[in-house]
């Protein structure tokens, strides 16, 4: 069934969306706020030695399986045939999917927890090999927070499914709020529990564990609201749980490719310089600012609309969707990346120049991020294609391109790292963020790539020009930057507050040179709107 232009939610509202994704921004910004709050707070207590490199560990792990089971895989599976359901389906259908699906999901995760918990030595030797060799301390460490963290699995995965249910039905607030409460608490612990325990970190740890109880406590109310609060039903069988997981499988390596290689690029540095794996952690946090404000916001706010438009043959609308978030990706995550890299060092020595970080640590850090800096745009562009895919049941396609972005990270991160121990252009580690970076740009062009080739995705019009408008802007704000980064002097010489006052002028002063450029160029936000006709914005 096709709707006509008059019925299309879409086309009657064509501002939702920017709407939507506004909300989700602003949640998602305190979020990332709070977590760069939480980091500040981590180099300051705990620097960049062994207690930060064995949590660090500790923590990607169950991170990586809450991508696989949560916040990706599932949540990208979930949606599309959720919202199947509502726009074909009777609200009991609707309800029982989700109960069956609820309890087919805690289950498996059951299970992956207690194997997780016992087999954490095991898990850690996995991804730190290097520590097998000279760092006893920091695998019993490691160990010891991992059986901590691991349950957050079980909870956080929970916790997005309650999101992914919230998402499906239009209240993306709440899903966008819930990270808030892991930032607060890990803070809490690290500050107040851990300084009382006899054992370095494992207050930290304790903190993952009761942050994913308290997240997922935390949107149960807002389910019960909807009258959509799940009764756990265990059911392999049912067909939308089947369909679920078989569209689940692919999904996990297709949407969690960027995680599978900072695990692996952890393993690697795990031979590196001590200190190595805590300088890629802080600059993966820079980097994951802006993708997580404006990159999953506008994955989070596409997905359900696409599978809806989807699942009523509405092509025309699916496609002006498309061309919409990647116009956004254009206007704002480009010059953030470019922007990023230029003031990374003093973005570092600012915020996180406190305590045991140091002035050597901030140097280390900032050129990683200025190796990941590239990649930002390709890591917001894979958040923004793959629902093109994930909205019509199709994850094998991205589960292809990802896994050879993965092996092209893999290959790169080895080249990269052994010309630079050769060479000593760079820090070491600075390759393997070059490497991820590589990847994230190959994931996102081959994604975009089939979306043009099936026709799927029909870009509009005035590309060229948004384009040259966008550079000119980007152009501006560097001159600009380099000519105050010089001026500005060292950073490391000032005191905290005079940082916090320059870093403020410097990002300001950045961000209104490229809006003021832009705009002189002929940029307006009519260029960036989605439009009632899906033929494209003016020029």
């Amino acid at each position: 069934m096709t709707l006509e232009p008059s019925q299309d939610p879409l086309r009657a509202r064509p501002d939702r969306l920017l709407r939507s994704t506004s909300v989700v921004a602003a949640f998602t910004f305190l979020s990332r706020l709070t977590g760069l709050a939480r980091d500040i707070a981590l180099s300051s207590w705990f620097g960049a030695g062994v207690v930060m490199d064995a949590f660090v560990v500790a923590f990607k792990i169950p991170n990586l399986l809450r991508r696989f089971f949560g916040e990706g895989a599932f949540s990208q599976a979930f949606v599309p045939v959720i919202a199947e359901y509502r726009s074909t389906r009777s609200p009991a259908e609707t309800r029982d999917l989700i109960d069956r699906a609820t309890g087919t999901l805690g289950v498996v995760l059951l299970a992956v927890t207690a194997i997780g918990v016992v087999a954490a030595p095991l898990l850690v030797v996995a991804f730190a090999w290097g520590w097998l060799f000279d760092a006893r301390e920091k695998l019993d460490l490691g160990a010891a927070m991992l059986r901590l963290t691991f349950p957050y699995v079980l909870f956080v995965s929970l916790t997005a499914l309650a999101g992914s249910i919230l998402n499906a039905h239009r209240r993306f607030a709440v899903a966008a709020f819930t990270p808030v409460i892991l930032n607060v608490v890990m803070i809490a612990f690290a500050g107040w529990v851990d300084p009382r325990l006899p054992w370095p970190g494992v207050g930290l740890a304790a903190g993952v564990f009761a942050a994913g109880v308290l997240q997922l406590a935390f949107q149960l109310p807002f389910l019960k609201r909807l009258g959509l609060l799940p009764r756990p039903r265990w059911d392999f069988a049912h067909e939308g749980v089947r369909r679920i997981f078989k569209l689940m499988l692919p999904a996990m390596f297709g949407s969690s490719v960027a995680q599978l290689s900072i695990l692996l690029d952890t393993m690697l540095a795990s031979f590196l310089l001590a200190g190595s794996i805590s300088w890629l952690y802080y600059s993966e946090r820079l980097i994951e600012f802006p993708l997580g404000v404006f990159g999953v916001a506008l994955g989070t706010v596409i997905l359900p609309r696409l599978s809806e438009q989807h699942a009523t043959s509405s092509a025309e609308s699916f496609s002006a969707t498309l061309d919409w978030a990647l116009r956004l990706v254009v206007v704002v995550g480009v010059p953030a990346s470019v922007g990023l890299a230029l003031v990374a060092e003093p973005l570092l020595a600012t915020l996180f120049r406190h305590g045991d970080f140091t002035a050597r640590d901030a140097v280390m850090a900032a050129a990683s991020v200025r190796a990941y800096a590239p990649g930002l745009v390709g890591f917001i562009l894979v958040k923004v294609l793959a629902p093109g895919y994930f909205a019509r049941q199709d994850t094998r396609t991205p589960v292809r391109i990802g896994v050879q972005a993965l092996v092209l990270s893999m290959v790169l991160s080895v080249v990269f790292v052994i010309a630079l121990l050769r060479t000593r252009a760079a820090p070491a580690h600075a390759g393997i963020a070059a490497a991820t970076a590589c990847s994230g740009l190959f994931n996102a062009g081959f994604l975009l790539l089939g979306l043009l080739k099936s026709g799927v995705y029909r870009p509009g019009g005035a590309w060229a020009a948004l384009g040259l408008r966008v550079l000119i802007g980007i152009v501006a704000m560097t001159v600009a930057l380099l000519l105050a980064l010089r001026e500005l002097g060292d950073w490391y010489a000032l005191g905290e507050v005079a940082r916090l006052a320059r870093l403020a002028l410097l990002v300001g002063g950045g961000a209104a040179i490229y809006c003021g450029a832009c705009w002189l160029a002929g940029l307006r936000p009519a260029h960036v709107r989605m439009r009632a006709e899906a033929s494209g914005v003016p020029s």
